[in-house]
């Protein structure tokens, strides 16, 4: 009985021991609670300055929100489901050239990728992977889209399951053709086939092949690629589509696994355990070199090898970080800096606000002390008031990010997937921790000066408790507001120069009327002059069009394809050494279409055909480079080989832009694609009006010639320039958008801090106005203020924005980064944004009734 009776007894305890645990626990956040419903009871109570205070913070935790996710996705974050990133690189190989110094690219040869595989002893996986925009589907339906080409290996890199069937295997990846399989992107499964699991088995159309879908891969799998690819098939299987007949073997030309010459994928590798980078990098390099001696034995014309100097570079997995990163990440790595100043603006203004009413509650919080409330409760009281906004305002930042992370894409990311700022676990504690900061920055310095002073005599002060008291830590935050935004509108007005300088830029063609049709044909085969015969049928039914001004055929492409011939010309030892010259094929109408000039002699005529005299026309550049001093007309240039005929020099043009803006390129020279035995290429329309509105018009029209299931895409030529100028109009516009941002909350903030000291000074004012102050006066005096501040910032920012200047210089196009009329402009523009947001207060100051205000005291 005993017994029983203790072990109910300590059963009684355990239960109330574990009631008291509980108690202790909630008593233990029943402060915090209690603060949390005080602030928001406060914040409730004030409607209109809680709306500014989330608003202003909203602006600059959104701003960094949008910008942290886009570098996020471009620097920091390793693909989903890559299994130990850590180790596993993307490869490149670099060469040294005479005329452009060291150039690294990631594009490989099939057979060097097999070399680097066998050869390597440093790496426990290798992987190809190619990224092809291919057709899929038939009919009406057919669309392009992204297919990722990857070798079988590829899916040994990653943790991904899929989710239905299975991934492809190595005996399904073999050279020649591979086997047509395919693993289905999730999104596309979803999208196309519902979802169901019977869509194993069945064929699914891509390129020119009928493939059997074996899997879909699991959801969010992108491979390496930044957009989800529709589909996954074996690299080798892929290569039909890609080189279209070329380069798959035959009396004359090696087979694309057969060949050093042909690089166009690229390659993964991970590295063993315990293998540093630089081991593998020496490794990678040592499998180079041979892999470089063996082509020079069938490729004489490249550099010996001591002075191409031949290495690997092992880098990381993300593009972006690797030796070739675009400007695009320049200007948003920069942005990410530009976001850090708006939300420290936006904190100063927040600030402000946050002194400005706990000057305003000096009373109230002298009575809280007065009964008993401690000044450690008081401020963490007051912080948490603050962190409490700081939340509201990472929320509203987060819907801000939503909507900007949709321009941002537009300008910047257009092939990169999105999701939802919202469902994003990087931006959300990111977005947290950034509100976490702000809350604690803007809510411990008011709460500090709250808890100052003394009690008693802020009581007995009574109504006289709200005369004006000048505050240094007001004033240096307003003058730290001003000078950050003159920093962000000097970069906004300095990007907008340079994006306006590159849409002026002479380009040597006119690209805003121009569409390009491309061919694809689908394994549709067309015999001996076939092809040529085709381009000419599609030509004549474009100029047939209403609406279409010249049309022509091409080979070439600025910025999106270029070719290089070797030239002959007699007197001249090396034509090659003296710089690249781009060759174009084209048909008659070709420099009307563009747009480019004829500056001396004729272009490409309709009497110049096969068997006639080979002729030529050459640009500007080119004609003084070969021929200095002389005339170019009437001199004799072979194409390919010595053994080619002459073609004669018939006219000059003008010089045109073809690979690069911020590089001279002129040296271009165009023959007669009916002179040439090339079928290919495209063709370049000129419309009357809108070009983009006549390409779906175009393209049914152009339809009706295509042979089998082949087909025609029409992309305005504009589109394809709109890559080059992309890193100007990101800067311009995210630029202009922050400096915005900036001026605006400057603006609030110094009208915030002179209508305070206005309000304060009331009584110093009535004083003033009843000794004779005239109303003039008044204005200069409160005026005079708003711009001493406003100047302050202005000469500290033109300072920082001329000392920074150095750095973002090289992100600018033809504008100097310390360009005086754009530090005129802007330091104008704050002065006139400061005389319009003292102006109302330094009215209302006027008006004052030195009776009403020397009563009110």
């Amino acid at each position: 009985m005993t017994t029983q009776r203790t072990t109910s007894d300590e059963a009684n305890d355990t239960t109330g021991g574990d009631r008291t645990g509980r108690f202790t626990r909630a008593s233990r956040w029943e402060p915090l609670w209690q603060d949390i419903r005080y602030a928001a009871r406060g914040l409730r109570r004030s409607p209109g300055f809680t709306a500014a205070v989330v608003l202003t913070l909203g602006l600059g935790l959104g701003a960094n929100a949008t910008m942290f996710g886009v570098v996020d996705r471009l620097l920091f974050r390793a693909p989903a489901y890559l299994s130990e990133p850590g180790r596993v690189h993307r490869v490149y190989l670099a060469r040294t050239f005479e005329r452009d110094g060291e150039q690294s690219s990631s594009n490989i040869s099939y057979k060097r990728y097999l070399e680097l595989t066998t050869g390597a002893t440093t790496l426990d996986r290798t992987a190809a992977f190619f990224g092809a925009e291919m057709a899929i589907g038939t009919g009406d339906a057919a669309r392009e889209v992204r297919v990722g080409t990857v070798s079988a290996s590829f899916w040994s890199l990653f943790d991904a399951r899929p989710v239905i069937g299975r991934f492809f295997t190595p005996a399904e990846d073999q050279t020649p053709d591979g086997t047509p399989v395919a693993v289905l992107g999730y999104a596309y499964w979803r999208a196309n086939y519902g979802g169901r699991a019977d869509v194993l088995g069945k064929p699914v159309t891509i390129g020119a092949k009928i493939y059997t879908i074996i899997g879909v891969a699991p959801e969010g799998f992108n491979g390496i690629a930044p957009q989800q690819p529709a589909a996954f098939i074996p690299i080798t299987a892929s290569t039909g589509d890609l080189f279209g007949g070329r380069e798959r073997g035959g009396a004359d030309r090696p087979t694309y696994y057969g060949s050093h010459n042909t690089s166009w994928m690229e390659m993964l590798v991970r590295r063993k355990l315990g293998v540093s980078v630089e081991a593998a990098t020496a490794d990678l390099t040592s499998v180079y070199r041979r892999s470089y001696l063996d082509q020079l034995t069938t490729n004489t014309g490249m550099r010996p090898i001591d002075l191409a100097r031949p290495h690997a570079v092992v880098a990381p997995v993300l593009r972006e970080r690797g030796p070739n990163r675009g400007q695009d990440t320049k200007v948003a790595t920069w942005l990410v800096g530009v976001a850090a100043i708006v939300l420290l603006i936006a904190c100063a203004n927040v600030g402000n606000l946050l002194l400005a009413r706990a000057f305003g509650r000096r009373r109230e919080i002298a009575v809280r002390l007065a009964l008993g409330v401690s000044r450690g409760q008081l401020l963490r009281q007051l912080v948490t008031e603050s962190l409490l906004l700081a939340a509201l305002g990472g929320l509203a930042g987060l819907a801000i990010a939503q909507w900007g992370g949709g321009l941002l894409q537009a300008l910047l990311l257009q092939n990169v997937d999105r999701p939802s700022a919202f469902g994003d676990a990087h931006v959300l504690v990111f977005t947290t921790a950034a509100a976490l900061l702000a809350g604690l920055l803007t809510g411990l310095a008011p709460a500090l000066f709250a808890g100052r002073g003394d009690v008693a005599a802020t009581l007995r002060s009574g109504a006289r408790g709200g005369t004006y008291h000048r505050s240094r830590t007001r004033t240096a935050l307003l003058i730290v507001q001003a000078a950050l935004s003159v920093v962000l509108l000097v970069g906004a007005g300095l990007f907008v120069r340079s994006l306006r300088n590159v849409r002026t830029l002479d380009l040597g063609y006119d690209s805003d009327r121009v569409l390009f049709v491309t061919l694809e044909m689908r394994g549709v085969t067309l015999q001996g002059a076939g092809g040529g015969q085709l381009r000419r049928r599609l030509l004549e039914r474009a100029e047939a069009l209403p609406f279409v001004e010249h049309a022509t055929r091409t080979v070439s492409v600025p910025f999106y394809m270029n070719i290089n011939q070797t030239l002959i010309v007699p007197g001249i030892d090396s034509v090659n050494r003296l710089g690249d010259f781009y060759y174009h094929a084209v048909s008659p109408g070709y420099f009307a279409t563009m747009g480019t000039p004829i500056r001396r002699g004729r272009g490409i005529a309709d009497g110049d055909r096969q068997g006639g005299e080979p002729v030529m026309v050459v640009s500007e550049s080119m004609a003084r480079k070969l021929w200095p001093g002389r005339e170019a007309l009437g001199q004799c240039v072979k194409v390919g080989a010595d053994s080619m005929p002459c073609s004669t020099v018939v006219g000059i043009a003008g010089d045109i832009k073809r690979g690069s803006l911020t590089q001279e390129e002129g040296l271009q020279y165009y023959v007669a694609i009916e002179q040439t035995t090339r079928n290919g290429g495209g063709l370049f329309i000129r419309t009357r009006g809108d070009a983009p509105r006549r390409a779906e018009a175009l393209r049914r029209e152009l339809q009706k010639e295509m042979p089998g299931v082949s087909y025609v895409t029409i992309t305005p030529l504009a589109e394809i320039l709109g890559s080059q100028t992309r890193a100007w109009s990101l800067g311009a516009t995210m630029f202009t958008v922050f400096g915005a941002i900036a001026l605006l909350l400057a603006a609030v903030g110094l009208y915030g801090v002179i209508a305070y000291t206005v309000a304060q000074r009331g009584h110093e004012m009535g004083v003033r106005v009843a000794l004779g102050a005239q109303e003039r006066d008044v204005v200069r005096l409160v005026l005079g203020e708003g711009l001493r501040l406003t100047g302050v910032g202005v000469a500290i920012g033109l300072l920082i924005a001329f000392a920074a200047g150095r750095y973002v210089g090289p992100l600018l196009f033809d504008v100097s980064p310390k360009d005086p009329g754009t530090f005129a402009l802007v330091t104008a523009t704050l002065l006139v944004v400061a005389l319009l947001a003292s102006g109302l207060p330094a009215r209302r100051a006027a008006r004052v009734n030195p009776n009403v205000a020397l009563r009110a005291e």
